[in-house]
């Protein structure tokens, strides 16, 4: 796993080589709305993108990790099917119901079900190199988004300049996002971080989150500024040495939430064992995004180095798989 998240720069640059050398029979045109279907590894892009999205298009762009799909599915709607093995058996659910809903479908797998199945009905895909956990091939489905979206004429060339540019920005802060990142790991350690953040770093929240339960093998939770104002703030009462507090600070944040950050980092401090500030780095939203990813896939594999444990291994999900299978 370590490789794998030190070459995420140049799977950024591979991955956009793969979009622009993929031929897409695509007409651009309007629609109502979009629905991305993918979970887990595969899920995480289209959120990430979506929040990029989030002060850009002016149509809703939805995250769906279900096997069915909104009742607002119509002719009308985009759906990106994402999944890395092509086998998710969630979204290959989802398929029936897109179908069903007469859709316009597009993919992005490196193999599998999906991948015979847009091939089967003729659907615009592009393919994405296979054999790796898909949580370490982020950069391959997040970069394909873009490209769709730019095929479909939903976004710009400025857009696709911008993810571009981006495995220049991480290669020249490779050493400051590890030496941070080991900062952060020895901090977290062994502890549940508790991480909060405004709204358009969600996903990049959800992502940190899912690595420290996959690599790290360790719970966390994220919660979102100002809604957890309404309600968790409430909920600190008490110390608990096992959490630690991670808050993800953006100079461009709305000055209320600046506000209610530090409130929010007050009322907190008491009840936890450490306070982690970090700040984003980068000339534009995508590049904040990027730091952030590639900052918390470092301390997730450091922590699990520190614990000395297999941060690929995932057998219970594995498990979960197996008695699925049987279960009809």
């Amino acid at each position: 796993m370590r490789e794998l998240v030190a070459n995420f720069p140049q799977q950024l640059e591979e991955a956009y080589q793969i979009g622009q050398s993929t031929t897409l029979n695509i007409t651009p045109r309007k629609f109502d709305n979009v629905i991305i279907c993918g979970l887990g590894g595969s899920g995480i892009g289209g959120k990430i993108f979506s929040d990029y999205l989030r002060n850009q298009l002016s149509i809703p762009v939805i995250v769906n990790n279900e096997y069915d799909i909104p009742a607002f599915v119509s002719e009308n709607t985009l759906a990106i099917v994402a999944s890395y093995s092509g086998n998710t058996e969630e979204t290959l659910s989802s398929i029936n119901y897109l179908f069903e809903a007469k859709a316009t479908i597009a993919c992005i797998t490196s193999g599998g079900e999906v991948k015979a199945i847009a091939e089967s009905k003729n659907l615009p895909k592009i393919e994405i190199p296979g054999g790796m956990p898909p949580r370490a091939c982020l950069g391959y489905s997040l970069v394909q988004f873009f490209f769709l979206f730019h095929a479909y004429g939903l976004i710009t060339d400025q857009a696709l300049e911008e993810i571009k540019n981006c495995a220049s920005y991480l290669k020249q802060n490779t050493a400051s996002i590890e030496k941070e990142a080991l900062k952060v790991a020895n901090q977290i350690g062994t502890k549940i971080p508790v991480i909060y953040c405004t709204k358009r770093y969600e996903g990049v929240a959800i992502r940190f989150r899912q690595q420290i339960n996959e690599n790290s093998k360790g719970l966390a939770w994220h919660h979102i500024i100002p809604e957890m104002n309404h309600n968790e703030l409430v909920g600190w009462t008490s110390k608990n040495e096992d959490l630690v507090n991670v808050m993800f600070h953006d100079d461009e944040d709305l000055e209320r939430n600046k506000v209610r950050m530090e409130f929010t980092k007050n009322v907190t401090a008491p009840f936890v064992s450490s306070q982690i500030d970090i700040h984003t780095q980068g000339s534009n939203l995508l590049e904040k995004f990027m730091y952030l990813i590639h900052l918390g896939d470092w301390v997730s594999v450091q922590i699990a180095e520190q614990k000395n444990i297999d941060p690929v291994e995932v057998n219970i999900i594995t498990q979960l798989k197996n008695q699925l299978s049987s279960f009809e």
